[in-house]
C-alpha cells in the first residue's frame, strides 16, 4: 500500500472509531439524562383545600376537582429557552378556564398558573412526541381529565363535600375499585388542636403510553421529584391512613365541623 492510499485507510478507521464512540457516548449520556422520566403525574386539586392553605382571598373557588398540572417524575425546567406562548392554546381556552383554572388568582391574569406549568413540568413532557408541543401538551393533560372523570367517580362512591368525615382507606378503596389502579391522595395534615386531615389533591399515574398505572414506585425506579403544593408554612404530604379526613364544601367548614369528630 503507497503512502498515500495508508494516510486515507488511517483517516477512514480513525473516522469510524470516533463515529462508534460518539454514538455509545450518547446512548449513555440519554439513559443517564436528569430529564429522563418514567411516568406522569395528572394531580387534582381540590380548590376549597387550596383556598384554606392561602393567606389570599379566594373568590368563590369551583366546587369540583380541577388540574394542578401533568408532571413527568424527576423533571424540573427542562428547556428554559421554550417560552410559553398562550396563543398556542387559544383553541383550548373555554376548556383551560374550566378545568384548569387558577384558583388564587381568578382575578388576575390566569395564564401564569399555565406559563408556570408549562415551564416547570411542560417542557419535560416534551421529550414525548405526543406532548412536544403547547398545544399537545396542555390539550392531552384536559383528554386525560375528562377521561378520569374524577368527580363523577367520587359521587358515584358516595363520597361528596360535607361536613361529617370520611375514612380514607375508604376513599383509597373507592378509588382503586373504580379506576383498577391505586392513585397517591395528599392532605393538608391537622391543624394545632384538631384531629382530622383535609383532602387537598389526588393524583392518578400514567405511562409514557398515557395508560393508567399504579402511583407507587417500582423496583427499578428511584423516588420522583414531585411538585407537592405548599403555600406560605402549610403543605400537603401523603394522607395519614388512620386519621379521619375531611372534605370540606366551604373554605371555612372546617373550623365549624371539628365537632362532629367525636361521632366519627
Amino acid at each position: 500500500m503507497n503512502p498515500a492510499k495508508l494516510h486515507y485507510w488511517i483517516l477512514g478507521c480513525f473516522s469510524m472509531a470516533l463515529c462508534c464512540w460518539c454514538t455509545s457516548e450518547k446512548f449513555i449520556y440519554s439513559d443517564s439524562h436528569p430529564h429522563t422520566w418514567k411516568k406522569l403525574y395528572l394531580a387534582h386539586h381540590w380548590p376549597v383545600t387550596v383556598c384554606k392553605m392561602s393567606a389570599n382571598d379566594c373568590e368563590d373557588p369551583p366546587k369540583y376537582w380541577t388540574i394542578h398540572g401533568l408532571w413527568p417524575d424527576k423533571t424540573e425546567d427542562c428547556n428554559r429557552t421554550w417560552h410559553f406562548n398562550v396563543t398556542e392554546i387559544k383553541d383550548l381556552m373555554s376548556d383551560m378556564r374550566h378545568c384548569w383554572p387558577d384558583v388564587l388568582h381568578s382575578s388576575l391574569n390566569r395564564t401564569q398558573f399555565w406559563k408556570h406549568e408549562w415551564d416547570k413540568h411542560g417542557t419535560c413532557a416534551a421529550t414525548l412526541e405526543i406532548l412536544n408541543s403547547q398545544k399537545k401538551y396542555f390539550g392531552k393533560a384536559l383528554e386525560l381529565y375528562k377521561l378520569v372523570d374524577l368527580n363523577s367517580c367520587l359521587l358515584k362512591a358516595g363520597i361528596k363535600p360535607s361536613s361529617s368525615y370520611y375514612q380514607m382507606t375508604a376513599i383509597k378503596e373507592a378509588l382503586t375499585r373504580f379506576y383498577g389502579v391505586t392513585p397517591k391522595i395528599q392532605c393538608l395534615p391537622p391543624e394545632e388542636g384538631e384531629k382530622a386531615q383535609t383532602i387537598g389533591q389526588i393524583e392518578f399515574c400514567f405511562t409514557k403510553q398515557l395508560q393508567l398505572r399504579n402511583c407507587t414506585t417500582l423496583k427499578d425506579e428511584s423516588n420522583p421529584v414531585q411538585a407537592h403544593l405548599k403555600l406560605g408554612t402549610e403543605e400537603l404530604s401523603v394522607c395519614n391512613d388512620n386519621l379521619p379526613t375531611y372534605y370540606p364544601s366551604e373554605v371555612q367548614d372546617h373550623k365549624q365541623s371539628h365537632k362532629s369528630l367525636k361521632n366519627f
